[in-house]
């Protein structure tokens, strides 16, 4: 029998995370790295261990994840929004738990584009009465 392998894609910001569930003894290893190591801050750690809590499955699984683009704390929600969506694909009755959390929904918050003729996205030139 083939082992048992979930995977999903976790975006937030310009980030991409592909990551993969597999049953274990919960280790985390982000782009071959550890996972204490790849992400220092206490608080990012925390945001990415939220979907195992709130589904009582800490220690359970072993996370590959590979993660390219933004910075580290859109990464870190970016691997979130990747393990919830991969822990559907495991059990699709996490799903009212994670979407109450609010831990499906892709934070669509990005970088509004400069605008031709301006210095930045609202930022306009002065203006002068005179």
């Amino acid at each position: 029998m083939a082992e048992d392998k979930y995977y999903a894609t976790g975006k937030r910001k310009t980030t991409v995370a592909r990551v993969w569930l597999r049953p274990g003894e919960g280790t985390i290893e982000v782009n071959k790295r550890a996972f204490d190591n790849y992400f220092p801050k206490e608080t990012l750690r925390t945001t990415i261990l939220q979907p195992f809590e709130l589904t009582k499955t800490v220690g359970q699984f072993d996370v590959y994840v590979n993660v390219k683009g933004g910075g580290i704390s859109g990464q870190a929600g970016a691997v979130r929004h990747g393990i919830s969506k991969a822990l559907l694909s495991y059990n699709a009755k996490f799903r009212d738990v994670l979407k109450k959390a609010g831990f499906i929904t892709r934070d669509p918050r990005i970088k509004e584009r400069k605008k031709y003729g301006q210095r930045g996205a609202r930022a306009r030139f002065q203006y002068s009465k005179r």
